[in-house]
């Protein structure tokens, strides 16, 4: 067992963490809340697709807001690798790894809400079909992206429940944030399982989701305010 004085570059890349980090929050809420929540009605492929052609740029605001915050996310990735490394280099290559295959699986998932968009416009090969079944397979496809969500949510949950540990080893960190995080990833882990596996009780998990809400507020806070100070301990 080593201890280990934090590094002054670690406490410029934890702060450097923070600000990505509010903006991960920021763009995740946002695309969430403003966009997705205000147009799309669920179970109702006409009155969604009225809403997204009546804000079209509201809907590309969307997928703009979210490939930024996969775009801080790969980057806050490595940072994290780079500050949680001499507690465990083992833990924080797997929090990175598992961090980074959401960021990869989210980033793909954005087709399916693009390709919402394109349906919708109804122009070229899309002419054979009705007006009913292109708000149809324009659902479908939003169908699609929100699963595919809750899919690349599996692999955050565990990179958070990593990073957690991480910060309850590291001696850097209130331990309340460590144990927050811990249980943010497993609600992130439960309500993705509970949506694939048991979709009926998806509804009893929602308010669950103030967890990771308030787990990752408060961490993104301690970084932008205090970054990374104390001693380490590692192996």
């Amino acid at each position: 067992m080593t201890t280990r004085i934090a590094p002054a570059p670690q406490i410029s890349y934890a702060r450097t963490a923070g600000i990505l980090y509010l903006i991960i929050i920021v763009c995740g809420l946002f695309s969430e809340i403003f966009v997705r929540q205000s147009l799309i009605v669920a179970g109702d492929p006409t009155a969604t697709a009225g809403n997204i052609l009546a804000s079209i740029g509201l809907f590309r605001i969307g997928f703009a807001a979210d490939s930024i915050m996969l775009l801080a996310d790969v980057a806050i990735a490595v940072l994290f690798y780079v500050v949680f490394r001499p507690v465990s280099q083992t833990l924080s290559l797997m929090a990175a790894a598992f961090r980074l295959t959401q960021a990869s699986v989210l980033g793909f998932n954005l087709l399916n809400y693009h390709q919402a968009l394109l349906v919708l416009d109804g122009s070229g090969y899309m002419g054979v079909f009705t007006t009913g079944q292109l708000n149809s397979l324009a659902m479908m496809f939003l169908d699609s992206h929100s699963h595919g969500y809750d899919l690349g949510l599996l692999f955050f949950g565990l990179s958070t429940i990593v990073l957690g540990y991480l910060v309850l080893r590291s001696g850097n960190f209130p331990r309340l944030l460590g144990f927050g995080l811990i249980a943010a990833g497993l609600v992130y882990l439960t309500g993705s399982y509970v949506r694939f596996l048991a979709p009926d009780y998806v509804s009893l998990v929602a308010p669950a989701y103030l967890v990771p809400v308030l787990a990752e507020v408060s961490f993104c806070v301690w970084l932008l305010a205090k970054g990374v100070s104390g001693r380490q301990t590692g192996r």
